[in-house]
């Protein structure tokens, strides 16, 4: 069962929330400083993390599944939410530059299936970052955050989770490395900056981005199999990263 939203609007609107939105946006920054002219996509809550877009992106979608509950996005302006089944999106094939996922995989009843809807509405060479709850994290450990609901993930999972979906992870982080008790909150930015040169595997939140691939390999045969057209411009290749534990 998903966090409802009202549950989730109180999180982001305390300090802890706070923390935790800040944390996982200066990550996003360093993967993705602008998305001018580009089609975005938000799945489950990313409306908080999709604000500096929403002048830029030529469309920001905040999509939040029906079991979840939605809210306006964005406050000003045009709504551009979309309330529906994360199983079957209402959105054509091959739309979205960038998708984002945040307390939206950790709760899907068929995680791959999920993915692989994900990736019939990207675009292709189209990048996702995926931010879900550390299973090595103490923001897992407890219910009194969203980010104790559902399945937590280390990085290994996930990155096998993407590939099996037609991804290729590209590169992955840990992030919010802050206490998830709210007398803490004073610490936060002196921890994240540890956690950050300590290289500290035990961050709340895993963060992985992953482009959408074209070819998948054969498990029979080990030969490539093209599942469907190549682009006529692929993006820029980027640098591959380690998505072990």
């Amino acid at each position: 069962m998903r966090v409802d939203v009202l549950a989730l609007q109180r999180f982001y609107a305390s300090r802890l929330g706070a923390v935790a939105k800040n944390a996982a946006a200066r990550r996003l920054e360093t993967l993705w400083s602008s998305n001018a002219g580009l089609d975005v996509l938000g799945v489950g809550y990313a409306g908080p993390l999709m604000e500096p877009w929403q002048c830029g992106a030529r469309r920001a979608v905040s999509f939040m599944p029906a079991a979840q509950g939605a809210e306006r996005w964005p406050a000003d302006g045009a709504s551009a939410v979309v309330l529906g089944d994360e199983m079957r999106l209402p959105f054509a094939d091959s739309v979205f530059d960038r998708a984002i996922l945040i307390h939206a995989l950790e709760e899907a009843e068929a995680p791959r299936q999920f993915l692989r809807e994900i990736w019939r509405v990207m675009a292709p060479e189209g990048r996702l970052v995926v931010i879900a709850a550390n299973r090595a994290g103490l923001w897992a450990l407890g219910d009194a955050t969203p980010f104790g609901s559902g399945r937590p993930y280390s990085r290994r999972q996930l990155g096998r989770l993407l590939a099996e979906a037609m991804f290729e992870p590209t590169a992955s982080a840990v992030a919010l490395h802050a206490l998830p008790w709210g007398w803490a909150s004073p610490l936060a930015d002196g921890l994240e900056r540890a956690g950050r040169l300590l290289r500290s595997p035990f961050g709340g939140l895993v963060m992985m981005e992953a482009v959408k691939r074209l070819y998948a390999a054969s498990a029979k045969e080990g030969r490539e199999v093209l599942l469907a057209k190549a682009p006529a411009h692929a993006a820029p290749h980027l640098h591959k990263t380690d998505t072990s534990d």
